[in-house]
C-alpha cells in the first residue's frame, strides 16, 4: 500500500500531489479557527467591519495596493490595528501590486513602517519583496499570484507564506487537493465582485489604456458592452456585456468550503460603500456563527459576540446578481449579460403612469427616497440602447402610488421595477448598527484590608483590583445584594457584559454605590489592558531557500516585473523568465485575459456539451477594437487574444511612466 504523502516544509523540492493515499487533513494540520475577513476602504470602514463581525480586515497602505484609490496612512493603520487587537482581530495590509526596480527600496521602507504600526500580515504579489530586508511579518499570497494548484501552494509555504488567497475559480475538489498538501491557512473569496479573468492573468486594461490591473488601476473594460461574432463576421450576439459576471455569493456553500479546508472567508469590496461593509459582514457573521454553534470542532478566530440592530440582507447592497461561480463546477448562472450595474431586488410591475406619479403592482413596502431602476425596452419589450437601464428616485410613497419630481419619458406600463436603494434600510445602517460584546464573570470577596474584585473573560484573561476600606456590617443584606448586582453590572458603555457574579458573602457588608462603581471601573480597565497585553501577532514562517518552484519557465503572465523578483525565481530553480506584460516587450499575439468563463458554453455552442456542433472560431468586439477568442477545451478555458496591440507609451497614464 502506498504511504501517505506528508508535507515537509524544509524539503528542497515542491511537494508531489498525493493521488490515492490519505494525507493530513486541514483539521489535522491547520487551525480550527474560522476567520471572517472583511474589506476596509479606510480606518472608519475597518472599525465598523470589526464591530459588525469581522475577525480580520484587509486595508490598503499608502502605496502599492491593488486598489489604488483605497490607500491609507501609516497612522490610520496603527489606529486600526490597536482597535482590532482589543478583540484579538487582525489587520492585513495589501501591498499586492507588481513593482519596478526603483520602487522596491520605498516598498522595503514602507513594510517596516507597516510592521511597526502593528499590522498582522502583508498581502503581496511581487516576489521581489522576499529578496528585501523585511521585518518578521506574516506573509499572505495574494490572489493576484494565481494560486490554484497544490504544487504552487506547497511552494509558497516552503518560502515562508502563512496564508494563501486561492483563485476564485476553484471547485470544492480542487480546494480539497490544495488543503491536503499545505499547512497554510486557506483563504477564499465568498462574496462580492468577480474578475472575469483569473486574477493576475489579465492585461487587457494595460493594453488599451495603460492602466494596469497588476498595478492597481484596472479600467474594467470587461464591464463594457460587446459584440460576439464568428471569424467570418456572422453576428452571434450584439451589444451585451459578455465579459461581465454576476457577483460572488457563497452563503449556501460555507459548510462545504469549511469541510474542503477553507479557514479564512473573504468579502470583496475595498471600494464599496460603508453600508455594504456593514450589511455583508453582518450577514456572513450570522451565517458562520450558526455553523460554529452546531460544530464543536471549530472556533471563532476573534473575541466577542456581535449584536446587530438590523436584519442583514445582502440583496439590499450592491450586487450584480448572485452566483457561486465554479465552487460546484460549471453552471449556467455565472453571468447576466444585460447590465453590469446593480439592478437590485425585483419589486413589481408598472400598472399606470400619470404626470407626477405611477402605480405599481407589488407586495413590497415603498419608502420616500427609494431608488428604482428598469430596463429601457421598445414596444416588443426588447432591451434597447447602450445604456440599457435607467433609474428614478421616489419623492413620496403612498402605498403603491409612487410620486416623482419628474416623470422619465422612458418609463412605460408593464415594465418590471427593481429597487436598488432601500431608503429605510440605508437609514438604519447610517446609524450605529452593531455592538461587539465580551461576556465576563465577576467575583467579589472579603480580604484583610477590605475587598477584592476579580473579573474574567471566557478567553483566559483575568484582572483583580482591591479596595482598602474599613468594613461595616450591612443593615439589610438582601438590599446590599441588590446593590452589588446593580452596580457591578453597569457595563453599558463598555465592550463587556456581565454573565455571572459571585458575591461570596460580601452582601453582608455595606459598600456604597460610589465605591462599587470605582471598583468596577478599575477592574474593567485592568481586564482591557490584560487582553491587549495577551494579544500576540502571528509570526512569520521560516523560509527554505532550497525550495524548488514547480516549473522552470515563467511567461509574461507570471508578472515578473523587477530584477529582485527574477533573482528570487532563479534562486528557486526557474531557468527562463519573461518580463511582465507592462514592460511592453510582447511582439506577437498574446492572451490578454485567461478565463474559465466560456462564451461558447453560454450560447450553447460548446462541442463538449452539444453533440456534433462545429467549434467555430470567434471574435469579440469591444468598442472599436476586435479581439480573438481562443478556446482551450481540454482545460475548459477561454483566452481573449490581442493582435499584438501594445499601449502607446506616449499615451500612458503618468503612474506608468516608470516602466
Amino acid at each position: 500500500m502506498k504511504q501517505p504523502a506528508i508535507f515537509d516544509p524544509k524539503a528542497p523540492q515542491a511537494l508531489p500531489v498525493a493521488d490515492d493515499a490519505r494525507v493530513l487533513t486541514p483539521i489535522e494540520v491547520a487551525s480550527n479557527k474560522i476567520e471572517l475577513l472583511a474589506p476596509a476602504k479606510n480606518l472608519e470602514y475597518g472599525k465598523e467591519a470589526i464591530l459588525h463581525g469581522a475577525d480580520a480586515v484587509y486595508i490598503g497602505g499608502p502605496a502599492f495596493g491593488a486598489r489604488a484609490l483605497a490607500g491609507n496612512s501609516i497612522e490610520d493603520i496603527a489606529e486600526l490595528a490597536a482597535f482590532a487587537h482589543q478583540y484579538h482581530a487582525q489587520v492585513f495590509v495589501a501591498l499586492n501590486t507588481t513593482m519596478t526596480n526603483d520602487e522596491l527600496k520605498d516598498a522595503e521602507k514602507l513594510i517596516w513602517q507597516i510592521y511597526e504600526a502593528g499590522a498582522d500580515a502583508l498581502i503581496i504579489q511581487d516576489m521581489g519583496i522576499l529578496q528585501l530586508n523585511i521585518p518578521p511579518i506574516a506573509l499572505h499570497a495574494s490572489t493576484q499570484m494565481d494560486n490554484r494548484t497544490p504544487e504552487k501552494a506547497a511552494f509558497m509555504e516552503q518560502v515562508g507564506f502563512t496564508q494563501v488567497v486561492l483563485a476564485r475559480e476553484l471547485t470544492l475538489p480542487q480546494i480539497r487537493e490544495v488543503a491536503k498538501n499545505t499547512n497554510m491557512q486557506l483563504e477564499f473569496f465568498i462574496h462580492g465582485a468577480l474578475c472575469v479573468s483569473y486574477s493576475g492573468l489579465c492585461n487587457i486594461s494595460h493594453s488599451y489604456s495603460g492602466r494596469s490591473a497588476n498595478r492597481g488601476e484596472c479600467s474594467q473594460m470587461c464591464r463594457l458592452p460587446c459584440n460576439l461574432k464568428t471569424r467570418q463576421g456572422e453576428m452571434i450576439v450584439e451589444n451585451d456585456h459578455l465579459l461581465s459576471l454576476k457577483d460572488n455569493n457563497q452563503t449556501d456553500n460555507l459548510d462545504a468550503l469549511i469541510d474542503a479546508g477553507v479557514r479564512s472567508f473573504k468579502i470583496e469590496g475595498r471600494l464599496k460603500d460603508l453600508s455594504y461593509v456593514k450589511n455583508v459582514t453582518a450577514h456572513y457573521r450570522q451565517q458562520l456563527d450558526a455553523i460554529l454553534e452546531r460544530r464543536d470542532d471549530l472556533v471563532r478566530a476573534s473575541h466577542g459576540k456581535c449584536e446587530h440592530s438590523f436584519t442583514p440582507d445582502p440583496e439590499k447592497s450592491f450586487n450584480r446578481g448572485s452566483t457561486d461561480y465554479f465552487v460546484n463546477d460549471r453552471t449556467d448562472g455565472v453571468s447576466d449579460f444585460r447590465t453590469p450595474k446593480y439592478l437590485g431586488e425585483e419589486v413589481g410591475t408598472v400598472t399606470h403612469i400619470a404626470k407626477d406619479h405611477f402605480m405599481v403592482d407589488s407586495t413590497a413596502t415603498f419608502n420616500n427616497g427609494d431608488g428604482l431602476g428598469y430596463f429601457i425596452t421598445n414596444h416588443k419589450k426588447q432591451v434597447i440602447s447602450d445604456n440599457k437601464t435607467e433609474g428614478l428616485r421616489v419623492n413620496r410613497a403612498d402605498g403603491n402610488k409612487l410620486f416623482v419630481i419628474k416623470m422619465p419619458d422612458s418609463l412605460k406600463v408593464g415594465m418590471t421595477l427593481y429597487r436598488n436603494h432601500d431608503q429605510a434600510f440605508e437609514t438604519t445602517l447610517a446609524k450605529e448598527s452593531s455592538k461587539r460584546v465580551l461576556a465576563v464573570d465577576m467575583a467579589i470577596k472579603e480580604i484583610d484590608s477590605g475587598f477584592e474584585l476579580t473579573i474574567n473573560d471566557q478567553y483566559g484573561h483575568q484582572a483583580s483590583v482591591q479596595l482598602e476600606t474599613a468594613k461595616e456590617a450591612a443593615q439589610d443584606s438582601e438590599r446590599s445584594l441588590k446593590t452589588l448586582n446593580k452596580q457591578l453590572a453597569k457595563l453599558g458603555s463598555t465592550d463587556f457584559t456581565l454573565n455571572q457574579l459571585s458575591t461570596n458573602g460580601v452582601e453582608n457588608f455595606f459598600l456604597p454605590a460610589s465605591a462599587l462603581n470605582g471598583l468596577r471601573r478599575q477592574a474593567i480597565e485592568a481586564l482591557a489592558q490584560a487582553r491587549i497585553d495577551g494579544y500576540q501577532r502571528p509570526k512569520a514562517w521560516e523560509r527554505n531557500d532550497e525550495a524548488v518552484y514547480p516549473t522552470n519557465s515563467l511567461s509574461f503572465l507570471d508578472n515578473v516585473a523587477n530584477d529582485k523578483a527574477k533573482e528570487f525565481y532563479q534562486k528557486h530553480g526557474v531557468i527562463h523568465i519573461e518580463d511582465a506584460y507592462e514592460h511592453n516587450k510582447i511582439t506577437e499575439d498574446a492572451p490578454l485575459m485567461v478565463t474559465r468563463h466560456c462564451l461558447r458554453f453560454n450560447f450553447n455552442l460548446c462541442p463538449k456539451e452539444v453533440p456534433n456542433i462545429k467549434a467555430e472560431p470567434m471574435v469579440i468586439e469591444i468598442g472599436n477594437d476586435t479581439l480573438k477568442l481562443v478556446f482551450d477545451c481540454v482545460k475548459c478555458e477561454m483566452m481573449v487574444v490581442s493582435d499584438n496591440k501594445q499601449v502607446d507609451p506616449n499615451h500612458k497614464n503618468k503612474s506608468h511612466s516608470k516602466w
